[in-house]
């Protein structure tokens, strides 16, 4: 099979029902800046620290759930599509309580800097702010499952507290912003 199909060479591009969509559609906004997201933590991978390690891998795979959702113009009419349940929500949850036990407490605004994987995280966070952005506009003018949004609302925070543990754990002072 070949990579290319020459399907898309006029602005257009397919959904997971087969419709086709201009490639500036909000949707196609929506999972490409997932897909991003995705692209951008692989780049963090491995961080060295197993624990993070395994909770992006797991990130990972929740990001093509959502993607696939979002490419999803009619949820209702696939019932073994992927969906984000409230328990990947809570699991980032959990992940950002774990962490926040180990890390000292946030007292004030901090710079997205520190080590290589601290400070890309920062930028995978500041990336999956944007998802979420997208995936809002999305859901103003198509329904969508509301719980991906909660999802991407949540991982920003998970990935600034990964953010944070691996700065910590690499000795990086956090900065905080001069006014």
């Amino acid at each position: 099979m070949s990579i290319y199909t020459g399907r898309g060479d006029d602005g257009d591009t397919d959904l997971r029902d087969m419709s086709r969509v201009s490639k500036t559609d909000p949707r196609i906004e929506a999972y490409g800046t997932v897909d991003e997201l995705n692209a951008l933590i692989g780049t963090v991978r491995p961080t060295g620290y197993d624990d993070v390690d395994e909770r992006l891998r797991t990130i990972q795979n929740h990001l093509h759930v959502v993607q696939a959702e979002f490419a999803n113009p009619d949820s209702d009419a696939d019932e073994d599509a992927p969906t984000i349940e409230t328990e990947h929500v809570e699991t980032v949850e959990a992940w950002i309580d774990d962490c926040d036990e180990e890390l000292e407490p946030l007292t004030s605004f901090i710079l997205p800097t520190g080590s290589e994987r601290g400070a890309r995280l920062h930028h995978a966070r500041a990336v999956c702010r944007r998802a979420e952005r997208r995936a809002v506009d999305l859901a103003e003018n198509e329904e969508i499952n509301e719980l991906a949004v909660q999802y991407l609302n949540r991982l920003s925070d998970g990935l600034f507290t990964f953010a944070r543990l691996v700065n910590q754990r690499d000795g990086e002072t956090e900065e905080q912003p001069q006014y």
